[in-house]
């Protein structure tokens, strides 16, 4: 269903046959881009000649002080109090010196981080209220709590297997939220139509913070045993000047493999399912036969795909979560007696 109603939006907003014999190719990188990229507009559909979007409003401060304005203004390449969008960045830039100005608007990643934020703190109240209401060793949870309970438990057995008895309440609480968040939006991400669409997962920067959480939480409240193990570990004397270097670098490296798995993982699905789709308008000018048949296999191999994605989606959420809380398990070790 979700492939269907990509294709359908694709196909409205694709150029009509004429179009297509005046313009020969299809440019399927900035059909790419266009849907996995940040914008300062959210594009909801296209009916005819009429594109539907949704301007967002736009918060910079530059050399003349702050703006605030619709991104309505900036459509189309045009400048608007001395600002326009840089068409090769995709930023906005001020029209005389070609600078960055401080930048705060709210973009298509931003709305759709509100928007998933909003969501899953009402799922979260909604299913707190149910437990609230209900005697749970009485009757067995439905509605949302039915739902999420099973998601709640496998985060709370995951972290008090690899944290310990004695810590494992304490981080429970952030692996869970760590979890529901990511699964959340890579599930929204999947979603071709409004309020899903946007790549939050497939943002490096929304990975990175993501990482850096956990990096704080392993480092600031690891044991003495684990920075003895860092910077004074029990190996060979000639070991001891270079073991520092390398846990370090390790320490490091952590949040590094965290960002990129999640961010790499979860753009690659979203081009692959895009690349698929774009294989029918590739073929449009190689005939009705060799376009209808290219067509049942670019669906049949994008509904496999979009399959794919969706358990994608569950197994990166599963293993950033298993990762951080393996991570905070070894920071609290207190070592053998």
């Amino acid at each position: 269903m979700m492939l269907a109603w990509l294709i359908s939006l694709l196909l409205l907003a694709a150029p009509s046959p004429a179009q297509q014999g005046q313009e020969e190719t299809v440019d399927v990188a900035e059909i790419i881009f266009e849907h996995i990229g940040d914008d300062y507009e959210w594009h909801l559909w296209t009916w005819g000649d009429r594109h539907v979007k949704l301007h967002l409003p736009v918060i910079v401060h530059s050399s003349t002080g702050w703006h605030v304005f619709s991104s309505r203004h900036l459509a189309h390449g045009e400048s608007y109090e001395g600002l326009r969008i840089d068409p090769e960045k995709g930023k906005i830039v001020e029209v005389d010196s070609g600078k960055r100005p401080f930048d705060i608007s709210i973009t298509k990643n931003v709305l759709s981080l509100m928007m998933s934020s909003l969501l899953l703190l009402v799922v979260i109240l909604l299913t707190a209220r149910w437990y609230r209401k209900h005697d749970v060793l009485d009757e067995a949870p439905t509605g949302i709590a039915a739902l999420m309970e099973p998601l709640v438990m496998m985060v709370h057995d995951m972290a008090r297997e690899n944290i310990g008895e004695a810590d494992y309440r304490k981080y429970s609480p952030f692996l869970c939220m760590a979890f529901l968040f990511i699964l959340l939006n890579n599930f929204l991400g999947i979603m071709p139509f409004f309020p899903g669409g946007a790549n939050l997962t497939g943002n490096i920067a929304i990975t990175l913070v993501l990482a850096l959480c956990t990096f704080f939480t392993v480092n600031l409240t690891g044991t003495k045993h684990y920075y003895k193990e860092i910077f004074n570990p029990d190996v060979p004397v000639f070991l001891k000047p270079i073991m520092p270097i390398i846990e370090v670098f390790s320490a490091l490296m952590k949040p590094v493999s965290l960002t990129i798995r999640l961010f790499a993982n979860m753009l690659a699905g979203h081009i692959m399912i895009l690349c698929m789709v774009c294989i029918i308008f590739i073929m449009a000018k190689y005939g009705a036969v060799l376009t209808g048949s290219m067509t049942v296999v670019s669906v049949l191999f994008g509904i496999f795909l979009d399959a794919l994605e969706c358990l994608v989606a569950f197994i990166q959420a599963y293993v950033f979560t298993m990762l951080s809380s393996i991570y905070i398990g070894l920071a609290r070790a207190h070592g053998e007696e």
